[in-house]
């Protein structure tokens, strides 16, 4: 009774609003990965240039959409929470659930006191819009919010199957956007002062394999990207080892300035009996021999990774394994995660789990040799030229993906040429060149 009571309040409200022409407030709030921050701006930008204002903390909205992420339990649980809080705190306000929790477990969504919609599929988004009243989704954002680096999707949906991941199934279906559409979303974002842009997906390595023309893959958008005469630099989101293509390898040593010289590259584990009950595509010897041929073409390319430890069945002699490759390669950074079963994947059902305090040890000893390789990698960067973004008027980000300090101020949100003078473990400090 509660719900259509809200359904009515939020009608009476919207009416009275549109009558003496007072403005909608929104609220959104976003978890998870870059697409999902993405799909937000989209919503944002739909919002704003349709007269809805987004509302101030403590002020209450008349519609709240949270974008929800559904990789791990804790995610989702979070997501869940957040639903609770927002209902209460903004009573009658039509409140949504989007993203991959809510096609997951849309009727768990739906029971949490305040939901009033959950949409579980994109086109649902349009759906939603238009009960708003705005009739068609942007093509793409022209801004992302207070940030100095923007993300575009470029690709959406997987279908790689790995046994610890739901991915697949809340975001299955392949869709990549046409090169015609992102080239121009990527100048209007820079022409609003975003001075790095993050091409993204859910497997961006997979762009433009849904796409019959052949010439549309991710190397010829990168190269078309490169060519636009703004001043930006393009920095790529995680790929799988397989998909970096000596033609991207190419353009990145061609295009120095514009492509930023680091790599995300997930291992995931360097015991080849646990990569095969991770369902992994490639074992870890030719793994560690793709990520050591693209090295040897670059000076001091960022290599980073994500690997898991306390895979159901990993054993000691098989983490250690792990740590041999992770020290054969010396990631410059490694995001270290403790694997925890998701319900409704392969893994989830597989013997012989880790114990929690184990996972927490594997964990720590993994960290304290990321910690070394990332603190090597800063200092070998000492007497080297980068180009910084500035997220403050003091630090930033240089292109291969460490935090750098300045000797003197500069404009944020700018791109600054310095000299590292030297690092402190994984910190860099450089002189502006001028």
């Amino acid at each position: 009774m509660r719900r259509f009571v809200g359904v009515a309040v939020r009608a009476q409200c919207a009416f009275i609003r549109a009558f003496i022409r007072q403005p909608m407030f929104f609220r959104l709030l976003t978890f998870g990965c870059k697409v999902n921050q993405y799909e937000t701006e989209i919503v944002r930008t739909a919002l704003l240039r349709h007269g809805y204002c987004e509302a101030d903390e403590g002020n209450v909205a008349d519609v709240v959409i949270v974008n929800t992420c559904t990789v791990t339990a804790e995610s989702e649980a979070k997501c869940r929470k957040a639903l609770r809080k927002l209902g209460s705190e903004n009573p009658g306000a039509r409140v949504v659930a989007m993203g991959c929790a809510a096609v997951h477990h849309p009727d768990a969504m739906l029971r949490i006191d305040g939901v009033s919609q959950v949409i579980t599929d994109k086109k649902q988004t349009l759906d939603l819009l238009r009960q708003l009243g705005i009739a068609d989704l942007p093509t793409g954002i022209d801004s992302f919010g207070n940030r100095h680096r923007a993300f575009i999707k470029i690709q959406d949906g997987c279908q790689a199957g790995c046994a610890y991941c739901i991915i697949p199934k809340v975001r299955p279906t392949l869709h990549s956007r046409p090169i015609e559409e992102v080239l121009p979303e990527i100048q209007t974002l820079v022409r609003k002062g975003y001075r790095e842009i993050v091409l993204t997906g859910i497997h961006l390595g997979h762009y433009g394999i849904d796409i019959d023309d052949q010439n549309v893959r991710l190397a010829e958008l990168v190269r078309r990207a490169a060519d636009l005469p703004e001043v930006f630099r393009l920095r790529l989101s995680s790929l799988e080892a397989v998909e970096v293509s000596d033609e991207l390898i190419d353009l990145m040593r061609r295009y120095p300035d514009r492509i930023c010289p680091h790599l995300h590259l997930p291992m995931q584990s360097g015991s080849d009996a646990v990569l095969l009950r991770m369902k992994r595509r490639w074992l870890s010897e030719p793994f560690a021999q793709r990520c050591e041929d693209i090295l040897s073409q670059f000076d001091r390319l960022a290599l980073t990774t994500d690997i898991i430890v306390g895979f159901p069945g990993e054993t000691d002699e098989q983490f250690d394994e792990t740590c041999r490759m992770a020290e054969r390669l010396r990631f410059s950074k490694i995001h270290v995660f403790r694997y925890s079963p998701r319900e409704g994947t392969e893994a989830a059902v597989l013997p012989d789990r880790v114990p929690s305090s184990e996972q927490k040890r594997r964990a720590a000893v993994l960290s304290a040799l990321a910690d070394n390789f990332r603190s090597d990698f800063a200092a070998s960067l000492v007497g080297c030229e980068e180009t910084v973004l500035l997220e403050t008027a003091t630090s930033g980000t240089c292109g291969r993906y460490l935090d750098v300090h300045l000797d003197q101020p500069s404009e944020p949100g700018t791109l600054v040429s310095v000299r590292i003078e030297r690092s402190e473990e994984e910190v860099c400090f450089a002189q502006r060149k001028q």
